[in-house]
């Protein structure tokens, strides 16, 4: 399936619904601190329901280690300054999708790191600045399924 990774989260609910999302689809979440609040705060339970225990959640100290130990074949990057879309891409199993924090996106530092072809965007309204985090996270983990025929649904 796919790594979803969360470049220091700030809201537990938002995290709570990824990984409940994660859960239902088959992805793996990863978490990059510093995190905005911690892993046994009731509104990211609350959010996850009791999915929390079927998805596979692992933190990191920093996007470096988290990417050493994933060794993803291909990582995308969601940002709202990329000129590519993110469903003209043709995913495959085990690309690692890479969201930012919600109030600031991911950072100049990290968007560098990847080859801009592989930073992508969602489509928005022209007056719009941006999609809540598990919404964006739920858009892309769906197309990214839809196109493996959403292998390992029951």
């Amino acid at each position: 399936m796919f790594d979803v990774l969360l470049y220091q989260p700030e809201l537990p609910p938002n995290t709570g619904n990824v990984m409940r999302l994660c859960a239902n689809s088959g992805a793996r979440l990863h978490l990059i601190e510093p995190l905005g609040f911690t892993l046994d705060d009731a509104r990211l339970r609350r959010a996850g329901l009791d999915y929390g225990d079927w998805a596979e959640v692992i933190t990191y100290p920093s996007l470096a280690a988290a990417l050493t130990r994933l060794a993803p074949p291909r990582l995308f990057a969601f940002t709202t300054h990329a000129k590519r879309g993110f469903a003209q891409v043709s995913y495959r199993a085990n690309d690692a999708l890479l969201f930012g924090p919600e109030t600031r996106g991911l950072p100049a530092s990290v968007l560098d790191t990847v080859p801009a072809d592989a930073r992508l965007k969602i489509p928005m309204h022209a007056r719009s600045r941006s999609l809540n985090l598990s919404n964006a996270v739920a858009i892309v983990v769906y197309e990214a399924w839809r196109q493996l025929l959403y292998a390992g649904a029951g």
